[in-house]
């Protein structure tokens, strides 16, 4: 199985997100992320997002930014957006029915519903922002991975 974490740079929340689904997915798992916008392409991650997970043991220094591209909506079965506002986003670029069937809110997987399940950005936050995005990410990683290991 194929996952692609989305959020809009892709240097704060969704290389989180790809980071901690690596620590709790077997290896047969591929687990990339993105963001709907270009302007941080090439960048590595945040560095208050790198600390945040080295704090846990995950290494996410090597990961680069890149946008979300068409080829995506194929090779990937699962796009997880981290809000709402992505999520329209990445809808818009879809081609079919197939493609946008592929498409969920990350924090719906936890159970989260409305504003709940958008996870905040933490860009221009401090860390506490970041940590508070690890552990949101990381609580609804379990449930990812629960629906998607058995």
């Amino acid at each position: 199985m194929k996952i692609l974490a989305v959020c809009l740079g892709n240097i704060c929340r969704s290389p989180l997100a790809e980071g901690i689904l690596k620590s709790k997915l077997p290896e047969s798992f591929i687990i990339d992320s993105a963001g709907t916008i270009a302007l941080h392409e090439g960048e590595h991650p945040d560095k208050r997002a790198i600390s945040t997970a080295a704090k846990y043991g995950l290494d996410i220094s090597k990961q680069r930014s890149r946008p979300i591209l068409p080829k995506d909506f194929v090779e990937f079965d699962v796009i997880y957006c981290m809000d709402l506002s992505v999520f329209e986003t990445v809808i818009s670029m879809a081609k079919n029915e197939d493609q946008r069937r592929k498409i969920v809110l990350y924090l719906e997987e936890a159970g989260f519903t409305g504003d709940q399940a958008d996870v905040p950005d933490p860009y221009w936050g401090n860390l506490s922002d970041f940590e508070n995005v690890y552990q949101l990410l990381d609580e609804a990683a379990d449930s990812i991975v629960a629906k998607l290991v058995s």
